[in-house]
């Protein structure tokens, strides 16, 4: 699709740096604690949620970009990604508490 590749699994770099680039964004932010209970909630629902992301491409596109987007829809296929997600989320929320910049 366009050069798109929705099909070849992430490399353990490639998820690690996702899920790293995630995390940070929701902890910048502030929305751990929702994002968790989110992602805790849906998890048995990953792959569901993957398709969509696939279906939602013509507007995430623009935002994020169509690659990025793919690649999101690869990480969320696996409920082991989210797992990991969920505790890259935790890990980098207990750094940003223990800075003593807060």
């Amino acid at each position: 699709m366009l050069g798109i590749d929705i099909d070849t699994p992430l490399t353990e770099e490639e998820r690690d740096s996702l899920i790293d680039s995630i995390a940070s964004v929701i902890v910048k932010r502030r929305l751990e604690t929702p994002a968790i209970l989110f992602l805790e909630a849906n998890k048995p629902l990953s792959f569901v949620a993957s398709q969509s992301v696939l279906v939602a491409m013509p507007f995430l596109a623009p935002l994020i970009g169509a690659q990025r987007t793919a690649d999101f829809s690869k990480l969320l296929r696996d409920r082991a990604n989210v797992d990991m997600l969920i505790s890259r989320i935790e890990e980098m929320a207990s750094d940003c508490d223990q800075s003593p910049e807060h």
